[in-house]
Formats: structure tokens, C-alpha cells, sequence
């Protein structure tokens, strides 16, 4: 398994926009799912990959507590579907139901919101703050699929604790680390 590390978008770069259907077809935007939420995490994630399935259930966890303090959560799944069909929007279903996922799971099927997030990886993690500038890009914590490092999701955890407290997250952030992003042949 060959890991690709996120690209490190520069912090205060505004939130990119989109609108993306769900895993029913009801469709999203950023607006709505920003509000006035003190902060957003906007996730690029994926069914098959194993760093993805590593932090699963403890992502679900992270991010139904972060629901409950009022920031926006998003996960994206952009990889190419024709080429990786575990990835289909009826599994992407699936996986967030058994993993506790409480957040629309939105299906990039063009990966335009993938190439403006400059997502690299699986998953690949933004915060942003209440202004909708980047706060936070990197790694959920430091466990993989190959090491003993608990999931405990303390790096994502810090960075939104940080905009909660009137704060900024540290700037020393660690790239996060998972499977590539599943580019259509050509695009």
C-alpha cells in the first residue's frame, strides 16, 4: 500500500464552493452546510481505502460530537467510481450508516471540488473557520493502518478545539497520509 500525503493548502485560503449530491440525491451546498458554524471540517474521504476504514469509527465519534458543538461537518467522496465501484454512491451509504457517519456524505462525480480543495489523498482533512478560511489541513492523528498509534482523532480534535476557543490551531501541521484520490484516466 502506497501512501500519498495531502497537498497542504495554504492556511487562510477560502473555502472553495460546491454543490454535490448526498448519498439519496438530495443536493448540498456550502452555504447550507456552513451556516453560521463557528467552524467546518470538510472531509475528502472513500469507501475501499484502508486508512479511511483505519479511523472509521472514531471518525464517526470526532465528528457527532463536533455536530453537537455546532460546527459543520462534510465528507466527499471524489474517486472515480468506474474504476473503483466500491466507491458508489449506494455503498458510500453503507459505509457512513456503519461507521456512524452522521454527516451528508457527498458524491463529487466530476472531482471539480476535488481539484479545488487540491485533495490529494484518502482521507484528506480541512477546517475552516467561521469566516470560511482555512484554519487546519492535515492529519486526523497520527495512527495508520501499519502502526500501533491509537485512533484517537487528537489532531483534528486540537485544530476545532482551538477555533472554539476564539483560538487558531498550531501551525505545525502534520500532512495527512492515505490512499490517492482515484483520478479519472484523462481528467
Amino acid at each position: 500500500m502506497v501512501a500519498t500525503p495531502s497537498t497542504m493548502l495554504p492556511l487562510g485560503t477560502p473555502a472553495p464552493d460546491f454543490e454535490l449530491p448526498d448519498t439519496f440525491g438530495a443536493t448540498h451546498t456550502l452555504d447550507e452546510i456552513a451556516g453560521t458554524a463557528p467552524a467546518m471540517v470538510v472531509m475528502f474521504l472513500s469507501n475501499h481505502c484502508p486508512y479511511v476504514k483505519h479511523i472509521g469509527r472514531e471518525l464517526g465519534l470526532v465528528t457527532q460530537r463536533f455536530l453537537r458543538r455546532g460546527v459543520a461537518v462534510v465528507g466527499i467522496m471524489s474517486n472515480d467510481v468506474d474504476a473503483y465501484p466500491d466507491d458508489a454512491p449506494p455503498l458510500m451509504a453503507v459505509t457512513a450508516r456503519s461507521y456512524g457517519w452522521d454527516f451528508p456524505y457527498l458524491y463529487d462525480e466530476s472531482q471539480d471540488v476535488a481539484r479545488d480543495y487540491h485533495a490529494a489523498c484518502t482521507p484528506d482533512l480541512f477546517v475552516f473557520d467561521a469566516e470560511r478560511r482555512l484554519a487546519y489541513r492535515g492529519q486526523f492523528d497520527g495512527a495508520r493502518p501499519s502502526n500501533d498509534v491509537p485512533v484517537t482523532g487528537a489532531d483534528l480534535r486540537a485544530a476545532v478545539d482551538a477555533l472554539l476557543a476564539g483560538g487558531s490551531p498550531t501551525d505545525d501541521q502534520i500532512p495527512s497520509l492515505g490512499c490517492n484520490i482515484k483520478w479519472r484516466v484523462g481528467s
